[in-house]
C-alpha cells in the first residue's frame, strides 16, 4: 500500500500546499519566514538572507532569495506526518521545478530525536532549469539505518544553493510504500 505523507486533504500542512496552489500567498524572507502552517524558509541568521516569495496560482511557491555566498544554509521545510515508518520500506519524493538559471537543491529526511534531530539526505539532488522538470527520487528504508523507525516529528528539508538564489517549486509529493 502506498500513501502520501504531504498530500492527505485533512492534516494541516496539506491544507497550506493547497492554498498556496491556490494562489494565496505572498511576503518577505527573513532568516526565519512562516509561508503557511508547517511549511517555512530558514536561513543562518548571520546570512543578513533576505528576499520574497509568492505563491502564484497552479504552482507552491516562487522564492527569490537573497543572501551573501558566506551564508552557511538555507532551507524550505515542510513539516510531515509519518512519525512511524516501522513496517514501511520506501519513502519517494516528487516535485516538479523550475528556475531562471540552474539551481541545485539537496532534498533531506529530518527526523527529530531527543536532543535535536537526524538528516538523511536523499540519494540526489533536485536540478531546477528554465524548463520545468520532474524529480524522482527514494530512500530504501530497510537499508537507510540513519532513519530511525519512529521520531517524535519529521520534516522535509531542501536545502538551497547559498548566495542568491530564484526558485519555483510547482509541486511537491512524498509517498510511502
Amino acid at each position: 500500500m502506498t500513501d502520501s505523507i504531504v498530500s492527505r486533504e485533512n492534516n494541516g500542512h496539506n491544507q497550506a500546499l493547497a492554498a498556496l496552489r491556490q494562489g494565496s500567498g505572498k511576503g518577505e524572507i527573513t532568516s526565519s519566514t512562516e509561508i503557511a502552517p508547517g511549511i517555512a524558509l530558514y536561513a543562518d541568521p548571520d546570512s543578513g538572507a533576505s528576499g520574497s516569495w509568492v505563491s502564484p496560482a497552479g504552482r507552491l511557491l516562487e522564492i527569490a532569495l537573497s543572501a551573501p555566498p558566506g551564508g552557511r544554509w538555507a532551507a524550505l521545510h515542510v513539516r510531515l506526518d509519518a512519525a512511524d515508518l516501522a513496517g514501511r520500506d520506501w519513502l519517494g519524493l516528487i516535485c516538479r521545478s523550475a528556475a531562471p538559471g540552474e539551481v541545485m537543491v539537496r532534498p533531506c529526511l529530518r527526523s527529530g530525536h531527543e536532543g535535536g534531530f537526524a538528516d538523511c539526505f536523499f540519494p540526489r539532488h533536485l536540478l531546477s532549469t528554465a524548463e520545468p522538470m520532474t524529480h524522482a527520487d527514494a530512500l530504501h528504508l530497510p537499508s537507510t539505518p540513519e532513519i530511525p523507525g519512529d521520531a517524535p516529528w519529521r520534516e522535509l528539508v531542501l536545502f538551497l544553493p547559498r548566495g542568491d538564489v530564484t526558485w519555483h517549486l510547482h509541486d511537491l509529493r512524498l509517498v510511502l510504500a
